[in-house]
């Protein structure tokens, strides 16, 4: 799977019963997203201030199937896919020694800041497709 990353849940992920939050899971997620974009090459702070082009959530869905709590070290393997030419889904597997806990998508349109119009994805986007997009077996290291 394209992207792999490994991130240890902190206490404050977690709930009264000791487990990450729910939304929790899907801010993970997206922890996992920016380190896709620093690892590919992208500038994560130009990219975030989005002051040409942004990449908004549209539509996001998870499927939990074990709990995670504090100091698990979860690894996420994200996929992304093109959708068209100006948006993608991110296609997330989380998993716990090699069981999987949670499932997540979550898919982005590119959009004109100014004009609030969509947008062609800019090449390093597609070059970002390009690179986490197909099976080869690279990873980074998270929190």
């Amino acid at each position: 799977m394209g992207y792999v990353f490994e991130h240890q849940v902190r206490f404050h992920e977690t709930d009264g019963a000791g487990v990450v939050y729910f939304a929790n899971e899907l801010a993970i997620c997206h922890v996992a997203y920016e380190a896709s974009l620093e690892a590919a090459g992208l500038d994560v702070g130009a990219f975030f201030r989005a002051e040409v082009l942004a990449y908004p959530i549209v539509h996001t869905s998870m499927d939990y199937r074990r709990p995670l709590r504090c100091g698990d070290r979860v690894t996420i393997h994200l996929t992304p896919t093109r959708l068209d030419d100006s948006s993608f889904e991110i296609q997330y597997q989380l998993k716990l020694e090699d069981k999987a806990v949670a499932q997540a998508m979550t898919r982005h349109v590119c959009i004109e800041v100014a004009s609030r119009r969509r947008s062609s994805l800019p090449t390093e986007m597609e070059q970002w497709l390009a690179r986490w997009g197909d099976n080869s077996p690279q990873s980074g290291e998270g929190q």
